[in-house]
């Protein structure tokens, strides 16, 4: 036997150790199902222990009970992914990764996986000169999920019509220990979550973003306040609390002191992060505020690959002061951003003012200035609406066009808050008539013409509150998270639709006991991959 054959029978034991040592430890009770699931796990890898040792592959438990280590010796050159399901059917796969320069070890994180069942997995592997290979089949044993920790989620099929694939990832808070930063099928199996703390409910994701890179990034809110990068297994990569964020904008010799993070961040094509912060300065004997008030404004700061801040922008510097249709001290309440890629430039959604606006960012090198303010009493004239058709308190603009510049379209969630109803200014009510409503919305913006059209609209029986979505389907539709109903603070209802003139409920997701902050459809993941 060659040294190289007798490493990977050694391993082989190995593993059969790790998985049931894997499946045997952490903070959940075992299951019978997890009993029934290591047993076979361990009799099909006893069968291809053969397999095991030609494949130079080996599969791990993680941190994650839900989430798989698999490594494979490549050769210079070679790339591979790995498929997986519970049958040898396979059906989902993971991303693409290339063998490192000379060859060696790579490792992927599988996820997507149901808790408390076997899989199967292998390895695709592409050659240099254009041919391929299938690894041997490998089996892994999800572990269980404590009930505890499982948030309330039910989902439905309302229309003959597929719903997009894909995963559904959540930012939520509330209900402790509900898990807050998780991942779900289209058939509401949990397949992924991220635990801040042990089950405990004193973080929560605000929100959770996929990556490039394929890592998870998460602004926390709660005991932590930071910014924070980690892998599928839950690793944390590197995190950035916000006392440490000031000191280093001291030591670059910044204005800017930040007394927390808040509500977004993006990430940009460079390898820069753009984060908001909230920024808290004294005024005295404002109109209508007597004495002295601390206002709470916004800043966002743009962190560099190391996370230093390289570029600084606070709404005190480009906003007037004694505009607050929301009263004080909450002025701004930025909640979202966005760039675009075509100018460069980062569109940001103020709440408290009804406001989104386009800042002169041109990838660090401009001056802040903001171009155009969206909303009423903005810049732009609504060619098909009256005042009641702006956008209220609204949450997460996007750009929905291929294009960003000139004439394009920007969805957003209308929220509705202190909409107008008539000339004079009165505004809806919360709880008795005239009801406020919330509705998904699609601008088409004209930059130069300054005007704003609807191009597509759904007014809903509803009031949201607060948080909210909107964005588009691979499969055409548009899906948007109803955060927090009017009655209902702790319920979320995360719903597809059909884009039509009379939009069709297609699916629709039911979250008791917790607040979706947002609910993303991602394609898989694993970026460029598609469920």
């Amino acid at each position: 036997m060659t040294k190289w054959q007798n490493f990977h029978c050694r391993m082989g034991v190995l593993l059969l150790a790790l998985v049931c040592n894997a499946a045997c430890a952490g903070k959940p009770k075992t299951s019978a199902s997890s009993q029934a699931a290591r047993a076979e796990v361990a009799d099909a890898a006893a069968a291809n222990a053969n397999t095991l040792v030609a494949a130079k592959s080996h599969v791990f438990a993680t941190k994650n009970p839900l989430v798989a280590r698999y490594a494979i010796q490549l050769n210079a050159g070679e790339d591979a992914e790995v498929e997986f399901g519970p049958t040898t059917s396979y059906g989902l796969r993971t991303w693409k990764q290339s063998a490192p320069d000379g060859g060696g070890i790579v490792n992927f994180l599988v996820a997507g996986m149901r808790a408390s069942t076997v899989y199967h997995m292998r390895a695709a592997v592409q050659r240099t000169d254009g041919t391929s290979y299938k690894d041997a089949d490998q089996v892994f044993a999800t572990g269980a999920v404590a009930a505890a920790w499982l948030p309330s989620v039910s989902v439905e099929r309302t229309n003959e019509e597929m719903p997009s694939g894909g995963v559904q990832l959540l930012s939520m808070n509330g209900e402790s220990p509900k898990l807050e930063a998780v991942a779900y099928d289209p058939r509401g199996n949990l397949v992924w979550y991220y635990d801040f703390d042990a089950g405990e409910a004193s973080d929560w994701p605000y929100p959770i973003k996929l990556l490039p890179n394929g890592h998870m990034m998460i602004l926390t809110g709660g005991a932590d306040d930071d910014l924070r990068e980690i892998d599928l297994a839950g690793n944390v990569i590197w995190k950035l609390p916000y006392l440490e964020l000031n000191q280093r904008l001291r030591t670059r010799a910044l204005t800017m002191k930040v007394s927390g993070f808040s509500h977004d961040f993006v990430a940009l094509p460079n390898g820069h992060t753009i984060v908001i912060a909230t920024v808290q300065l004294p005024f005295t004997n404002l109109p209508g505020y007597p004495g002295t008030i601390l206002v709470g404004g916004d800043a966002l700061i743009d962190l560099d690959a190391d996370g230093e801040p390289v570029w600084e922008w606070s709404s005190f510097d480009h906003l007037d002061i004694n505009r607050h249709p929301f009263g004080l001290p909450d002025w701004t309440h930025a909640n979202a951003l966005v760039y675009s890629p075509d100018d460069g430039n980062i569109i940001l959604s103020l709440r408290n003012q009804s406001w989104v606006i386009k800042i002169d960012y041109r990838d660090g090198q401009g001056t802040g200035d903001i171009l155009w303010r969206l909303g009423a009493s903005g810049d732009f004239t609504l060619t098909n609406g009256e005042v009641a058709d702006w956008n209220y308190g609204q949450h997460y603009p996007a750009i929905v066009s291929p294009n960003s510049t000139g004439i394009f379209e920007l969805s957003l969630f209308d929220n509705g808050t202190n909409r107008p109803i008539d000339a004079a200014g009165d505004t809806c009510k919360i709880s008795t008539t005239p009801a406020c409503y919330s509705r998904p919305v699609v601008f088409q913006v004209n930059e130069t013409a300054k005007t704003a059209t609807i191009e597509w609209q759904y007014p809903l029986p509803t009031y949201s509150m607060c948080c909210g979505n909107l964005d588009p389907l691979a499969n055409g539709n548009f899906e948007y998270d109803i955060a927090a109903a009017e009655r209902a603070p702790q319920f979320s209802a995360v719903q597809e639709v059909t884009y039509a003139s009379d939009p069709q409920l297609v699916w629709r997701m039911i979250v008791q006991g917790q607040l979706a902050y947002r609910a993303t459809r991602l394609p898989s993941l694993y970026p460029g991959v598609q469920w």
